[in-house]
């Protein structure tokens, strides 16, 4: 597999459906601009409308925008039925938002924002639309984590919700390595259905976006500084998003990131995540949990 995969190779993409959440600005934003300009029908899936036409309004092609408030069940479920009457079929569903290092909130529902809208919500609503995927040849679900699923790479299902203590970089390590238990028990599941169907993970490495936005200011000081040299322009950083969503050499259950050292930087490659993310057991039972907390049950 070529290690210097551009945008340049996204294949053309006429003919294709594709939902992609958190698109009106960074990684959402340019992975949703390069699969529209390849021609396929994209779909913003943005809290903010007013922002997601502003992002559309910049890109070319066939782009439409849909309000998705990943903190609200509610939402996610009203999202879900629209994007069922608009859409008979979905090629792609890419669970790209995400909030980083927010201080102690919780969402609508009750549970810890950043479990809550990184995995819970995106848990919803692939569950919700998968069944518009399973028909079509080669569709993908593509979940965005992050190198920050090794911060204190665990899930606390003694207190899932932060309710005890709560550390911004433990809640969203929990959450982000969620993404990939997520994407690695839904690829067996998928696999059991015999669907063409696959579930791929993806994470950008280090790049200069505004999810930082939350982080304390002993985070962001050094962060702004230093952008030049420890961050990738977010175009780059969509890049393993793109290669998981389009290259056909990928497989169920892969997970791409940058190339270069600590996969801070660096074109996309398959690679390997935490120990931890690969507990068959941890994943069922989260599985399981994230059932009943979002009363949403997967049809593989």
């Amino acid at each position: 597999m070529s290690t210097t995969w551009t945008a340049q190779h996204v294949p053309d993409q006429h003919g294709r459906v594709a939902v992609v959440t958190g698109a009106n600005t960074g990684l959402g934003f340019e992975t949703a601009k390069v699969l529209a300009e390849r021609g396929a029908a994209v779909v913003l899936a943005v809290r903010d409308v007013d922002k997601g036409a502003q992002a559309a309004a910049r890109m070319t092609g066939d782009v439409t925008v849909q309000p998705l408030d990943l903190t609200s069940l509610d939402s996610v479920r009203a999202a879900a039925a629209e994007l069922r009457a608009a859409h008979p079929r979905i090629d792609l569903l890419v669970n790209n938002a995400g909030v980083m290092y927010t201080p102690k909130q919780t969402t609508q529902d009750g549970f810890e924002r950043q479990f809550g809208t990184n995995h819970l919500g995106h848990f919803a609503l692939t569950g919700l639309l998968l069944d518009l995927l399973l028909p079509v040849p080669g569709s993908r679900v593509v979940t965005v984590s992050s190198n920050g699923h090794r911060i204190r790479a665990a899930i606390h299902f003694d207190d899932l919700q932060w309710e005890r203590a709560y550390s911004r970089a433990g809640a969203y390590g929990q959450s982000k390595l969620a993404n990939l238990m997520f994407t690695y028990e839904l690829q067996r599941r998928l696999a059991v259905h015999g669907t063409t169907t696959v579930a791929a993970a993806a994470h950008p490495g280090v790049s200069n976006t505004e999810l930082v936005r939350n982080s304390p200011a002993v985070v962001r000081a050094p962060m702004d500084r230093l952008a030049h040299l420890i961050t990738q322009p977010a175009a780059m950083g969509a890049l393993p998003t793109l290669r998981a969503a389009t290259d056909a050499a990928v497989l169920g259950g892969q997970y791409y990131g940058p190339s270069g050292r600590g996969e801070v930087r660096g074109h996309p490659r398959v690679v390997t995540s935490s120990p931890e993310s690969y507990d068959l057991a941890v994943q069922q039972r989260l599985w399981a949990v994230s059932e009943d907390l979002t009363g949403v049950e997967f049809p593989v």
